[in-house]
């Protein structure tokens, strides 16, 4: 039976190849505590589907290469902020469309209080 892991895409840089963190929680034999232990595998990707991020589940078949020995079975999730969105690049839209707002606001004060002198003043 082929053993089935479940880890997060840590690049995919190579050509039809992807590696992939696998995160266990082991506990120490002597202090019982738990701690975590992480470990890469080179994963064969087909047709370059899985980005760097995304949560993966991969299945341990014949040697590909030297070091690759999974094929990538599936796409589980995608992460909510792609690599090319970092948050600078979010935080710098945001402020665009805050002064876009801000200058809609501007434009729009100077006509309500023309039409406020208008309703005041009698008309005859």
């Amino acid at each position: 039976m082929a053993k089935t892991l479940i880890g997060i895409v840590s690049s995919d840089k190579a050509e039809k190849t992807i590696v992939v963190t696998v995160q266990t929680r082991k506990t120490h034999p002597l202090y019982k505590k738990q701690y975590t232990v992480s470990k890469k595998f080179m994963a064969h990707n087909e047709n370059n589907e899985a980005k760097m991020g995304d949560k993966v589940s991969i299945t341990e078949t014949r040697p590909i290469s030297a070091r690759k020995h999974y094929t990538l079975t599936k796409i589980l999730e995608r992460p909510l902020i792609s690599q090319d969105q970092t948050v600078e690049a979010i935080t710098k839209e945001e402020a665009v469309e805050e002064k876009k707002t801000e200058k809609l606001v501007k434009a729009v004060k100077p006509r309500a209080k023309k039409a406020e002198k208008q309703a005041k003043e009698p008309t005859e």
